[in-house]
């Protein structure tokens, strides 16, 4: 068990234990992902509406910080974007057009994303994450894919467009396609970059086809003179991370808040999946709680110096995998290299195309969207399709941030839903079939038992489903018949019960009590028995109106065993007899 520095600082347990045979594999690993690292860093800065600078910013000190107090061996961290437009849509309409403000808000949002994460992993709230289940996170993924798209498609094709909304924008888009604003050679450029990067995709090149496509598109620029026949992406500063938060008030601070929440619960969210994927494939565990602290360390320490929100990425860390990484010095690697090249070759910047950064944008975006999730999604389940869909909308028509919170709402909905309406069933015997089984499963060969009702509910029992129970159960009563003298209720997926639910319990105990109907209870777990002794209620379930099983249950009442298995009496002594079939 990990104890002392290395409990809070991962890193320092990985130096401990660190093998030569690493080193290569670890440095190997660094540099390949350093040629994604940079065009991605840079890319997604742009579309947070940051200098190109502060997304190789975001990426350094990250990696750096990660390394020391993150659990993971191998996730890379970075910007990412699923997070860039929410970044965008926090920081862009408060920095009013100020460039420097808005580096500074930036790094505020990272600083409050990272002490959410850290307080969070200090609480142990890793549990959070399940606000967002998998039919909303499709969903929304899937529109931030579409946001990226609408906004990185002019400048691939060589233009801009000024409008406001999804749908603005994507009828500009078009009518500057239709209109003649697409620039011939900054488009060839962003088509062909697309081209090269799925290209060799598609033949499982070696080689990272982001890379070749950046290379080439600045040799092409240098080697034709036409950095001044399009929009480039100009030289970097020259320097090293720096503070960049200059000109911020307390007042920054409110209009943030809810900014980054939803990023610390997108960041994390993304992170864990990817995170505990990777390290069930390495026989590795990772803590969630420890994995919220690790990502936070890092986004603070990224905000205090000229960078932005980051999270785990979904396409660097395949990456390094795939290379040959080993522990976290992969990512120390990353952030040497792109220091180096920030400080002896900024300059190189001046020959990318805008374009080019474009196209390794949506090319990342495109590989966002998941068309397979949504069709499983419409084979599984229509009404996670459906939440899927309106998470979808909800990003699209209300945007990012507020889509966020719809998308939380629905998770909630969608669960409150379940638990609200659950499935129950009436159960039954069929025959030579061992236990008791939904009889709606068997219309042919399922039987009731003569005076008994057995039902099933499959929830747990709280406010808002306790009336529902007692009325399901009365109405199961009723279409038996007469002569119900017995109702066993199968409790074992009932995992808890509020104080409301208890009063339904009674209302429904006292109901049947009045009709000559005894209720037994079979296979309540222990706390909810618990519960119900809290509850004061011992006097009336009292011990004899408990079973273990529900089979248990029925013999107690019948007086026999199930014929159809071997068992056909109970003996003198109250015992079943050997080989009579005793599985309830």
């Amino acid at each position: 068990m990990t104890t002392g520095i290395a409990r809070w600082m991962p890193g320092v347990a990985v130096a401990r234990e660190y093998r030569r045979a690493w080193l290569w594999p670890d440095i190997r690993a660094g540099i390949v992902v350093t040629a994604l690292l940079i065009p991605a860093g840079m890319g997604y800065a742009q579309v947070a509406g940051l200098p190109p600078e502060t997304g190789l910013y975001a990426t350094i000190i990250p990696l750096l910080a990660y390394a020391v107090f993150g659990p993971s061996r191998i996730l890379v961290l970075g910007p990412d974007s699923a997070l860039a437009p929410i970044i965008a849509a926090a920081i862009l309409p408060l920095a009013l057009g100020d460039t420097a403000r808005a580096v500074a808000l930036a790094g505020l949002l990272a600083i409050m994303v990272g002490l959410l994460m850290l307080i969070g992993g200090l609480l142990r709230l890793g549990f959070v994450t399940d606000l967002l289940s998998k039919p909303i996170r499709v969903g929304y993924i899937n529109a931030i894919a579409l946001i990226v798209l609408i906004s990185q498609i002019p400048k691939v094709l060589g233009f801009s467009v000024d409008a406001e909304g999804n749908a603005a924008a994507a009828a500009a888009i078009i009518e500057g396609i239709l209109g003649g604003s697409v620039q011939p050679v900054a488009a060839a450029f962003g088509l062909g970059a697309l081209a090269v990067i799925w290209g060799l995709k598609a033949l499982r090149s070696p080689v990272p086809g982001v890379l070749v496509a950046v290379v080439l598109g600045m040799v092409l620029t240098w080697a034709l003179n036409l950095a001044d026949a399009m929009p480039v992406v100009g030289a970097l500063p020259q320097g090293l991370p720096a503070p960049a938060l200059g000109g911020l008030q307390w007042s920054d601070v409110v209009p943030l808040i809810i900014p980054a929440a939803g990023i610390a619960l997108v960041s994390f969210t993304d992170s864990a999946v990817l995170s505990r994927t990777f390290a069930a494939k390495r026989g590795e565990t990772v803590s969630g709680n420890r994995e919220l602290r690790g990502i936070g360390v890092a986004n603070i320490a990224g905000g205090l110096l000229g960078g932005f929100p980051i999270s785990g990425s979904s396409s660097r860390t395949p990456v390094a995998d795939q290379a040959g990484s080993r522990t976290q010095l992969t990512g120390v690697v990353g952030a040497v290299l792109i220091t180096v090249f920030i400080l002896v070759a900024p300059g190189l910047t001046v020959f990318l195309p805008a374009s080019v950064l474009g196209a390794v944008v949506v090319a990342a975006a495109v590989s966002l969207i998941d068309v397979r999730g949504v069709v499983a999604l419409w084979r599984m389940s229509r009404l996670d399709l459906a939440l899927s869909l309106a998470a979808f909308a909800g990003v699209l028509v209300f945007g990012v941030l507020e889509g966020i919170l719809v998308a939380i709402l629905l998770s909630l909905l969608a669960f409150f839903s379940r638990a609200w309406r659950p499935y129950r069933a009436e159960l039954g015997r069929v025959p030579g079939l061992r236990g008791y089984h939904d009889l709606s499963r068997y219309r042919e060969s399922g039987e009731r038992i003569p005076g008994i009702v057995i039902v099933r509910f499959d929830a747990p029992l709280f406010f808002a489903n306790g009336g529902s129970f007692d009325d399901w159960v009365r109405s199961r009563v009723d279409a038996a018949g007469t002569g119900i003298h017995s109702v066993i209720l199968a409790a074992e997926p009932i995992t808890d019960i509020d104080t409301t639910a208890v009063d339904e319990l009674v209302e429904l105990d006292e109901y049947l009590d009045a009709r000559g109907i005894r209720l037994i209870v079979a296979e309540m777990k222990d706390p909810v028995r618990d519960r119900l002794t809290r509850f004061g209620l011992d006097d009336r379930f009292t011990p004899d109106r408990f079973a273990p099983t529900v089979g248990a249950a029925v013999d107690e009442i019948t007086g026999t065993l199930r014929g159809d298995l071997g068992g056909t009496r109970w003996d003198d002594d109250d015992a079943p007899r050997a080989g009579d079939g005793t599985d309830r």
